[in-house]
């Protein structure tokens, strides 16, 4: 039975698989392997092109079931030309790591993967550790730990509480978790016009001004002044476009996107009521048709200050002597699911580089991870 798992040797077995969403890459059956050699129950749990993995120690639907997610699949690595070493070398120098998937977060899952199997085998809890793996958070994001939550609720499985391992502080280890997220929405929006000559305005309607005024008005709007745990929203218009190449025609259509990032004083209906209402003002203003579409990444979602994360603070000051700030900051990441089936809280190393061409890791933080993983695991089931 497996001992004692070295998470800087398993950070660097995982990067040198070459797991590009969604290609498994050979990550997945690395940890089948090790976690069911240490007595883990492992099932796959693929659902179309995407690879997931479950496993877990310790009985089903057990009182107390602490549970890990994360991720095995990486960004492309972009120019190879622009790397300075080999992005799936895991070379170490300078006292660093590199490749891709380094930071986010191979080395997250290296270090819960050692935490879980050395807590289990040197001190048996009265309960179950779950390690919840996916391969698709970096992509459509529909087929993984969607998947495995669809899958352990058909199956009886279930976790009590879950950290998700993404990459947490900004710069120093130990600085920050995340309590929650802001919830994320694109949009697309089209108006219609007429087409004609720009020397004949009187014969057309000209839908570009149309949406400058439109994205105006959505990116001026104040949505809020932010709430207790989260900034303000925002509405940030990220492209126009007519696809016009000619300087005498006015085009019949422009599109534009655009994306708001949402605290917990909105939710994606209310949002999308709310555009849907500028966008008929305006056609009535100007004889247009405005067309919408709306595609939401998640909705807002917060775990309130409590045992989850005073059990994870506690474990950050005992191994690093740095007291984590509560945050919402950031992007989405898989909890925004997690947070549907128990609490969820994320906490992981600094993630500067992470997505970067030349990604790396401070190899010293990595059995600091692993320890305060350890720690956490200790103080749950105490």
């Amino acid at each position: 039975m497996t001992t004692f798992v070295d998470p800087i040797a398993l950070t660097a077995d995982l990067i040198r698989c070459p797991s590009v969403t969604p290609t498994e890459g050979g990550a997945l059956i690395l940890l089948e392997q090790l976690l069911s050699d240490a007595g883990f129950e492992c099932t796959r749990v693929d659902r179309g092109d995407t690879p997931n993995l479950y496993a877990r120690w310790g009985t089903k639907g057990a009182n107390k079931s602490f549970g890990f997610n994360g991720h095995t699949d990486v960004v492309p690595i972009g120019d190879l030309d622009a790397w300075s070493v080999d992005p799936f070398g895991a070379e170490i120098k300078d006292g660093f790591m590199w490749g891709r998937g380094a930071t986010d977060m191979k080395s997250g899952v290296a270090a819960f993967v050692a935490a879980a199997i050395d807590f289990v085998t040197h001190t048996p809890p009265d309960g179950a550790v779950v390690i919840a793996i996916t391969g698709d958070e970096e992509g459509p994001a529909k087929d993984g730990t969607v998947a495995l939550l669809d899958w352990m609720a058909e199956n009886g499985e279930a976790m009590t509480h879950c950290l998700v391992g993404e990459p947490t502080c900004p710069a120093n280890m130990g600085e920050m978790m995340k309590i929650g997220r802001r919830g994320s929405m694109n949009i697309r929006f089209r108006v219609v016009g007429v087409q004609g000559h720009v020397a004949y305005p009187h014969r057309v309607n000209n839908p570009v001004p149309v949406m400058a005024r439109l994205m105006d008005r959505l990116s001026t709007h104040v949505l809020d002044t932010g709430t207790d745990h989260f900034d303000p929203s925002n509405f940030a218009v990220t492209s126009i476009d007519t696809g016009n190449t000619a300087t005498n025609v006015i085009p019949a259509d422009c599109t534009a996107m655009a994306n708001i990032r949402f605290n917990d004083a909105h939710n994606a209906d209310d949002l999308t009521a709310w555009m849907r209402g500028e966008c008929d003002k305006i056609e009535a203003e100007t004889g247009v048709t405005v067309e919408m579409s709306v595609s939401v990444s998640g909705d807002s979602f917060v775990t309130p200050p409590g045992l989850l994360s005073d059990i994870i603070g506690a474990a950050v000051v005992a191994e690093t002597g740095v007291t984590p700030e509560l945050s919402t900051s950031g992007g989405t990441s898989d909890a925004r699911f997690v947070k549907n089936h128990c609490p969820v809280v994320e906490f992981g190393l600094v993630g500067k580089t992470m997505h970067e061409v030349d990604e790396r890791v401070e190899v010293a933080q990595i059995p600091v991870l692993k320890s305060i993983y350890g720690r956490i695991l200790k103080d749950y089931f105490a």
